[in-house]
């Protein structure tokens, strides 16, 4: 792989990863349908990390509260409902992981998964702001939220988009929504990457790819945070149906492609 295609896949990782367009789907038709070069497993893990430290950037100050969380009773709360929300994802994430595979190798699953997330987009437009803030949210708000997290482990379903329009749905307000959204993921992402070290640590690290590894890394994490600004300010604006028309134009050319 050139350095090029290493800051192509780091550009579509970090954009696709938090813009409500699905990073998954985004990467299997550009691997699939434009002959991309698939990434290796150290790559992947490079990606993943970048995307993360965006996360962290982004959210920095909202992650050092957290820390006092031993002080503070409302960031202990908060931490709790962080992680009640990670568990219907891990669970979905480690018991249909084998079935989840078998999806990244249909584009015609892919293409209906975005008419799917186009539809929860122009959904999530309507949907009219809660009031319930951090201190608020409820056992079963977290559990609604990280089941729709889980279930965008399809290639196709964005992850951004399926967990604010849960958020609001449960009530929260936007700045909450984007907040736990958001800071959701991290952990999510921080287990995925875990889980493929074993397999760098097992194959070795290739030295002549150090330069890709950087450049595709640092792509990822820029292009996250700017996905990151972006998302909230489109959701400040509410303009999410912009986004719900290219999914569903995008889904109908890879459906199309796919039956012929």
């Amino acid at each position: 792989m050139s350095v090029f295609e290493a800051i192509i896949l780091g550009l579509i990782q970090g954009l696709t990863e938090f813009l409500p367009v699905s990073s998954s789907g985004h990467l299997v038709l550009f691997q699939d349908i434009l002959n991309l070069v698939k990434p290796g497993i150290t790559l992947e893990v490079i990606l993943h990390f970048g995307t993360l430290l965006s996360v962290f950037w982004v959210f920095r100050k909202d992650f050092i509260d957290l820390l006092s969380f031993r002080k503070d009773k409302d960031q202990r709360y908060y931490l709790f409902v962080l992680i009640i929300g990670v568990i219907p994802t891990a669970a979905i994430g480690i018991f249909l992981r084998s079935y989840v595979d078998l999806l990244f190798q249909s584009t015609l699953v892919v293409g209906i998964a975005f008419m799917i997330t186009g539809g929860i987009l122009k959904f999530l437009t309507m949907l009219p702001e809660g009031n319930k803030n951090h201190t608020q949210i409820m056992v079963r708000d977290a559990l609604w939220i990280g089941l729709f997290q889980g279930l965008a482990v399809i290639p196709g379903i964005s992850r951004s988009g399926s967990t604010i329009a849960a958020a609001l749905w449960r009530g929260l307000d936007r700045k909450t929504a984007v907040r736990y959204s958001f800071m959701l993921s991290a952990p999510v992402i921080l287990g995925a990457t875990i889980l493929e070290v074993s397999s760098i640590l097992a194959t070795g690290l290739d030295r002549a790819m150090l330069l890709n590894y950087f450049a595709g890394g640092l792509v990822a994490f820029l292009a996250g945070i700017a996905a990151i600004q972006i998302f909230i300010k489109v959701l400040s604006e509410q303009k999410f149906q912009y986004f719900a028309y290219y999914c569903w134009v995008l889904g109908t050319i890879v459906i199309g492609v796919s039956l012929i």
